[in-house]
């Protein structure tokens, strides 16, 4: 009878980057629904009818972006494919940041009711780059997972450092960042931490040439 083959596992400093990087994204999410409030204050107020619609758009986009990222992480998983993500979300932030305010002026001309105004708002700003976020998550786990008897565990881990980042991300911006910066500010410094992010995650993961540890 052959011998079976070991599993291959991945660098100790490949699960860290992994694992560091998703903490960034749960913070960043978290940092831009918060400040989704006070982007669209000055147009369609802060109502219950506004936050709503930020939170209807971010958990949708977020339901897809994991679906997305399920399906992309059954074919040939790498760390330079992951970084793309970061670089994409990155890149997809930069609508709201530069033009953020003259797409709501020219909707809210056309649409004044803070219910629909604010939804149809919410889905043209942060719908792609928080879709795109959302994609990590479950990607994340398909780098991290090299035995399926721990593929729980490791879900259950990326989840909390995930979720951990989120909480940071919430207290951070809430309670400083606000106070400090101005919103495009904060913005801008967490699209250049995407793009930093991926293009670590690229680096390392062309340098490493890491095999995935399960068929795909």
């Amino acid at each position: 009878m052959p011998a079976k083959s070991p599993t291959p596992v991945a660098p100790r400093h490949h699960n860290t980057l992994v694992l560091c990087l998703a903490f960034i994204s749960g913070f960043i999410i978290m940092a831009i629904e918060l400040l989704g409030g006070r982007i669209l204050a000055p147009y369609f107020g802060s109502s219950i009818y506004v936050w709503g619609s930020i939170i209807t758009v971010f958990m949708l986009s977020l339901s897809l972006g994991y679906l997305a990222g399920g399906h992309l992480s059954l074919h040939q998983p790498r760390l330079s494919r992951y970084g793309t993500f970061y670089i994409a979300a990155a890149v997809l932030l930069l609508p709201l940041i530069f033009f953020g305010n003259e797409i709501m002026e020219a909707l809210f001309l056309r649409m004044q009711d803070p219910r629909y105004g604010s939804l149809l708002v919410s889905m043209l700003l942060f719908f792609l780059p928080t879709a795109v976020m959302g994609m990590i998550a479950p990607y994340s786990v398909r780098l991290l997972v090299v035995e399926h008897e721990r593929s729980g565990q490791i879900a259950g881990l990326l989840y909390f450092i995930s979720t951990l980042g989120s909480a940071f991300g919430t207290l951070a911006t809430s309670f400083y960042l606000v106070l400090w910066f101005e919103v495009n500010q904060i913005l801008l410094t967490m699209a250049v931490a995407l793009l930093l992010a991926g293009a670590l995650a690229l680096v390392v993961g062309r340098k490493a040439a890491i095999t995935p540890a399960l068929p795909s």
